[in-house]
């Protein structure tokens, strides 16, 4: 018999330390249980017996197990446990974030319902469907193709569009592929453009205007779908637009038709030849007319300075004879005299002849001072006499200075004495 089997005295319990005490009703949850651990079979059925009430079922009563009782919660206890469990699980996969450069669109059983921010959002699942849009990623888009010019020549174009989605509301529901809407739109408005203009235009400096134009053209296609007709944008309720707003647009290259590639190649050469002697017979005049305009300024600068100077000297020389005027009024003969000397000082301070006051009828006699010109240059004639022509011609320029320093101080001396006489 088992150690732990209920019933009689058991003396092989490991726990007890002794048997079971007689007279108890055989059960071990009995009041007459020693203070050891409960039976392990007996707690397992309990257990067993209160998750089957838990779920519905049906377990046995009291310890023997021999009575049947409808569990706690009835048949509704595990569906609603599985219900809450779903509904947890439903509601936490509600939870999305938004990036930064990005807009969350929710659509509500299929219809618009918001645009969110970036951050954290909840929104029922199955009911919404959230589609992330990048507003900060520049897309682009590339073309090329042959088209007919305004002279009807044929050019390929190559030409690329960089764009971003400004709304994404607009961008998911307005159309339903923008991009190749986009590419239409691009092909159309560089058609009517190059349809407009010359083929020679196009491949020289025409290619920033066209760019230009189909910037523009692109903008307003872009912006309203096209659409000339009220009534259509009314049809649509006012939903125009691609939702993009473009960046830049850029020619990569216009070339004419292979055939004659060679011929323009030449008339592009032939326009650039021109443009560069144009350019530089600009410098040249914009080098030329700044320097005669200067020398013309001079010229009237140097002008206008004489004519002051000689209208200055002109008032001076009349406010100096009204001066001399009133002095001569006040004392005639004196002021004579003084004009006399002061005429005959200017004169002669340039003369290099001296003349001397004598008899009457003798006339003007030249003064030449030999002894003293000998005698200032007698320190080189103790010296050995000239041996070449230069030395010569050296001595005699010295000699003649000599001369013109003697008759100047002379005149000067004899000026003076002429005065006090």
């Amino acid at each position: 018999m088992a150690w732990n089997e209920p019933g009689g005295g058991n003396q092989h319990d490991p726990w007890s330390g002794g048997g079971r005490k007689p007279g108890n009703g055989g059960g071990n949850g009995g009041p007459g249980r020693d203070q050891g651990p409960p039976d392990l079979d007996e707690a397992l059925k309990k257990m067993q017996d209160k998750l089957g009430g838990l779920f519905g079922g049906k377990g046995g009563k009291g310890g023997g197990g021999s009575g049947k009782t409808p569990g706690k919660f009835g048949g509704y206890g595990l569906t609603a446990l599985v219900a809450v469990l779903v509904l947890a699980i439903w509601f936490a996969s509600g939870f999305y974030l938004v990036d930064q450069a990005e807009r969350g669109v929710v659509f509500r059983l299929g219809k618009y319902h918001e645009t969110v921010t970036p951050g954290l959002h909840w929104n029922p699942p199955i009911l919404d469907q959230v589609t992330k849009v990048n507003v900060t990623r520049i897309r682009s888009i590339s073309q090329e193709a042959s088209m007919l010019t305004r002279d009807e020549n044929i050019v390929k174009v190559a030409i690329s569009v960089q764009y971003i989605v400004e709304d994404p509301k607009a961008y998911l529901v307005n159309v339903r592929a923008p991009e190749r809407s986009l590419e239409y739109a691009l092909d159309s408005s560089l058609r009517h453009e190059v349809g407009t203009t010359n083929l020679i235009d196009i491949l020289t400096e025409g290619r920033e205007l066209l760019a230009g134009g189909v910037f523009d053209r692109l903008q307003r296609y872009v912006t309203n779908l096209g659409l000339l007709d009220s009534e259509m944008e009314e049809a649509l309720e006012g939903r125009v637009g691609l939702g993009l707003r473009l960046q830049t647009v850029n020619i990569e290259g216009t070339s004419a038709p292979d055939a004659v590639q060679s011929a323009f190649d030449d008339v592009i050469r032939a326009r650039e030849d021109r443009e560069r002697t144009i350019n530089q017979a600009r410098a040249y005049e914009n080098s030329v007319i700044p320097e005669a305009e200067g020398r013309a300024a001079r010229i009237r600068e140097e002008a206008q300075g004489y004519r002051d100077a000689v209208e200055a000297r002109a008032d001076g020389e009349s406010q100096r004879f009204l001066a001399l005027l009133t002095e001569y009024r006040n004392a005639p003969e004196v002021t004579r005299e003084r004009l006399y000397i002061d005429a005959m000082q200017e004169m002669l301070s340039n003369s290099s002849k001296v003349l001397l006051d004598t008899d009457e009828g003798a006339g003007n006699m030249l003064y030449l001072p030999l002894d003293r010109l000998m005698s200032g240059s007698g320190g080189s004639s103790s010296r050995s006499a000239p041996s070449s022509d230069h030395e010569l011609d050296q001595l005699t320029d010295q000699i003649i200075e000599r001369i013109r320093e003697r008759q100047d101080n002379s005149s000067s001396s004899n000026i003076r004495r002429e005065g006090r006489r």
